[in-house]
């Protein structure tokens, strides 16, 4: 019998509790193990001790040490091949200010575009 292959892993950091568990509750029920934070500093902490996880889901506006574009290019820097999604309902970045290979959503957005992509890059 050959061996289960793990879930794939993903880190929603989103400061408003109720788009953060709407995001877990659909990634979850498509597979994925999910990890959590509210803010930078946190998901850190989460990227360090969970070295498997695929991909990074962040908001732009956020409290804490760092925004999400900031983070982004902290996540691309450190986790070079981890697919990351950035964000936002109030700030578009500019194409430039992203770290390379990371796509840009507008909120609201539907998960399942974030899915596919995710799937696509995979």
């Amino acid at each position: 019998m050959g061996q289960a292959v793990p879930p794939r892993a993903i880190l929603i950091i989103e400061d408003e509790p109720i788009i953060r568990h709407d995001l877990m509750d659909f990634f979850e029920d498509h597979g994925f193990r999910v990890f959590d934070a509210s803010g930078a500093d946190e998901a850190i902490e989460i990227l360090a001790a969970n070295p498997t996880i695929e991909a990074v889901l962040t908001d732009v506006q956020m409290p804490g040490s760092m925004d999400g574009i900031r983070l982004a290019h902290f996540v691309r820097d450190r986790y070079p091949p981890t697919i990351l999604i950035v964000a936002s309902g109030a700030v578009k970045p500019r194409a430039s200010e992203l770290p390379e290979r990371a796509m840009f959503v507008s909120k609201p957005f539907d998960p399942r575009s974030v899915l596919r992509e995710i799937d696509r890059l995979s």
